[in-house]
């Protein structure tokens, strides 16, 4: 999964040294959202505020905005605070995952917003804390939980479920060729020691996946720790959740933003915007039957790259993929 790509901006306490600030496709972002932010009140659901980037500049631009700010990571919610201190009177920062972003809302009496804004993937936040354990290039303890107070570990995984169970997360969430000759040589090596560290499971994946396969498949532990970290924090599954009821939440005209890092994310969003974009009318029928109508107008076609230049400048906003859409008559 791709990270949140930023810019550097001093003046943030809290964040590790050399941490990158301002997300990918900021101005793509501001643009698509500001017809339904600009010139009135409206709310605005950033269910994964990290940093605080995009929510800094959409509060700055839209003075009128109240912004809803969810992050499972407590502290980047800490960081971001700091950051948006200037606009406190106007947003929500709540500890949570995004999809609980159907109860956060009734927690704060909101039934209809005006924007959502999805930035998956890993934050800078956690991918240059090297205790973390996210990535693959610093040795540091098997971790990788977004929410490090809760949950399993990436060591608990490797260490504990039976070779099928790691074979088919290394398939489906790494697309992994040798999902199953990596999984036998996990269980293997767990044998004789326990799965502590991430330098440890580097070494092994350098033995096990071919040499041959590096030269179009990159380096062969990037599949790997993206498999462990989707798993251990259910992220596809979270997805899955947050967006029907992000995109129940909008009102009529509001809009919602997703950047996704891999292909299994995007599949997801595109499937549930394309669906909803979809009349339900049969197609024999001459007029569209009332309530069959499509609930979303889609904004972009297909998923945007960042572009050559934004890459250029910063290579994690490689593998981004924008998808946007639009609210068409009140939410049901």
């Amino acid at each position: 999964m791709g990270q949140h790509p930023q810019h550097p901006v001093d003046g943030v306490q809290g964040a590790p040294a050399g941490a990158r600030h301002v997300p990918v496709l900021l101005p793509r972002v501001a643009e698509l959202l500001a017809p339904a932010l600009a010139g009135r009140p409206a709310v605005l659901v950033d269910a994964t505020l990290g940093l605080g980037g995009h929510a800094a500049a959409l509060l700055a631009e839209h003075p009128q905005l109240t912004l809803v700010g969810l992050d499972r990571d407590q502290q980047a919610l800490a960081v971001a605070g700091r950051r948006l201190v200037a606009f406190a009177d106007r947003t929500h920062l709540v500890h949570a995952v995004y999809d609980r972003i159907a109860d956060v809302l009734a927690d704060l009496d909101i039934v209809r917003v005006d924007g959502v804004l999805f930035d998956l993937g890993v934050s800078s936040l956690q991918l240059d804390a090297d205790e973390r354990g996210f990535a693959y290039s610093r040795d540091a303890e098997l971790d990788m939980r977004m929410d490090p107070t809760t949950g399993p570990t990436a060591a608990d995984v490797l260490n504990t479920y039976p070779v099928a169970d790691l074979a088919r997360i290394l398939r489906e969430y790494g697309e992994e060729r040798f999902a199953g000759r990596i999984a036998a040589a996990v269980v293997r090596r767990r044998a004789s020691a326990p799965w502590a560290r991430s330098g440890e499971l580097v070494d092994l994946l350098y033995a096990v996946v071919p040499a041959a396969s590096r030269r179009t498949g990159g380096h062969p532990a990037k599949r790997t720790f993206q498999a462990l970290r989707i798993e251990v924090n259910g992220e596809l599954e979270a997805l899955r959740t947050a967006l029907p009821a992000a995109l129940d939440a909008l009102g009529a005209g509001g809009r919602i933003v997703v950047l996704s890092y891999h292909s299994l994310e995007d599949r997801i969003v595109k499937r549930e915007l394309a669906e909803r974009a979809r009349s339900r009318t049969p197609v024999d029928l001459p007029v569209e039957l009332p309530g069959h109508g499509a609930a979303l107008r889609l904004l972009t076609r297909g998923g945007e790259p960042a572009t050559p230049e934004e890459i250029a400048d910063n290579p994690r906003a490689a593998s981004v993929r924008l998808r946007a859409a639009e609210r068409i008559g009140d939410a049901a």
